[in-house]
């Protein structure tokens, strides 16, 4: 087994700690993860239904799709630092406008398309891109570390959209989300994210090796093979759920019987364990069969559905729920990057996890309004939690299909692999 090697750390700890700060503040972290806090005051404050509400994650993964694609152009054109200081400013302006969101629902919908739009330099493509250029050794570690940023937020943006709701009104959440990204966030990028200079052919962190020297699979292979299509399947099943139980555990909570602040206590373990699965499963997937690592980590949502589905007051047993929910979502986006590295090599690494990432993220995007119509046709969250706990036992199944990992010749132009 290699050794632990810690030099990269030593050089490039303040870009870690920059990226876990941006990944926490990205407008997807903020919106996603508030949303719970934020459903049933805007349900009080102005009359829309909880299944009307759901969309709004749908508006926002939209968004965060055409969002992604131009950061990746952006930040090619302009580089990283400009387009993150422009994008964390922008970013706090919109979530400050989303308070004027007061007429018509489909003004909170265009919002939340918006808000991501805005905030195109936050979003993860920035922040796992800067880390990919300064940790090479390391770099499955440090991108489990900084991605655990999003296990902060969700522990707690709970907590503080909850206390600013109650002591002020709604509109005081959404101005301590926007608050966020330009007292935290942009110091450090004003002070950190500074131009990596190239010199001899060689960055300040080790280069990584050359994308034609990578061997894998090109695009068209890679849409031919049923691994790939299994892969997609698999974790879209897996990432929808996981948002629609975020975007719900709070309301499910209250609608046991607990107060906004007790809820938001509980779901605030969801955030811790969603860092521990993180660490944890990048870890295992080094070392293991990643598909039976994966398989385990995503099955504990399921247990967490039944435990919602069964009990009724028990403060402890919700607190566990939320914590297996945590694990779980924790998991998948490691296990994500990682099986279609492994499967399908390296070498049109960029092009296949971009087509599955928009595949998951157009399943998260349509999971909100499904779940709205499960909730409006049952009028509680029963028909959520038996869709969910199907999905998480069928999604993760699936990868123990994928078999042994293939071998890629690395200067093979054919790159076949051998399973």
């Amino acid at each position: 087994m290699k050794q632990f090697d810690s030099r990269e750390f030593k050089i490039g700890w303040k870009i870690l700690i920059l990226a876990v700060v941006g990944v926490a503040t990205s407008s997807s972290s903020l919106l996603l993860y508030s949303f719970s806090s934020m459903m049933i005051p805007l349900e009080q404050a102005l009359g829309w239904g909880r299944s009307e509400l759901q969309a709004a994650i749908t508006a926002l993964s939209l968004g965060t799709i055409v969002a992604a694609q131009l950061a990746g152009w952006l930040n090619l054109k302009f580089g990283l630092r400009i387009v993150t200081i422009l994008s964390l400013i922008a970013l706090s302006i919109s979530l400050v406008l989303l308070t004027q969101v007061k007429t018509t629902i489909w003004s909170l919908y265009l919002g939340y398309f918006l808000v991501p739009l805005a905030g195109l330099g936050t979003l993860q493509i920035t922040w796992s891109h800067l880390v990919n250029l300064w940790f090479v050794e390391n770099r499955g570690l440090a991108l489990a570390i900084i991605l655990s940023g999003s296990g902060l937020a969700a522990a707690g943006l709970p907590l503080l959209i909850t206390w600013s709701v109650s002591t002020w009104n709604w509109q005081a959440g959404f101005i301590a989300l926007s608050l966020l990204p330009v007292l935290i966030a942009l110091p450090l990028t004003l002070l950190w994210l500074l131009p990596i200079r190239v010199e001899s052919g060689t960055v300040t962190a080790k280069q990584p090796i050359s994308q034609n020297a990578a061997g894998g699979m090109l695009l068209a292979e890679a849409l031919r093979s049923w691994r790939f299509w299994l892969c997609n399947l698999s974790m879209t099943l897996v990432v929808a759920c996981v948002v629609g139980l975020v975007t719900n555990i709070i309301p499910l909570l209250q609608d046991r019987g607990l107060s906004a602040v007790e809820a938001g206590q509980i779901f605030s373990a969801f955030g811790i364990s969603l860092i521990f699965g993180r660490l944890v499963v990048g870890y295992l997937i080094d070392r293991l069969w990643a598909p039976g690592v994966a398989s385990i980590a995503l099955l504990m949502p399921a247990v967490a559905c039944l435990i919602f589905a069964l009990s009724s007051g028990n403060t402890a047993l919700y607190v566990l729920a939320t914590m297996l929910v945590g694990i779980g979502a924790g998991a998948e986006f490691d296990i994500a990057a990682f099986l279609i590295a492994k499967y399908f090599g390296m070498r049109d690494y960029g092009r296949l996890f971009g087509i599955h990432l928009g595949l998951i993220t157009a399943g998260a995007a349509a999971a909100p309004l499904l779940f709205g119509a499960l909730y409006s046709m049952t009028g509680d969250y029963s028909g959520l939690l038996i869709f969910s706990t199907v999905c998480f036992v069928v999604g993760p199944l699936m990868l123990l299909l994928l078999g042994s990992y293939p071998v890629f010749r690395q200067t093979d132009t054919d790159a076949a692999p051998a399973f």
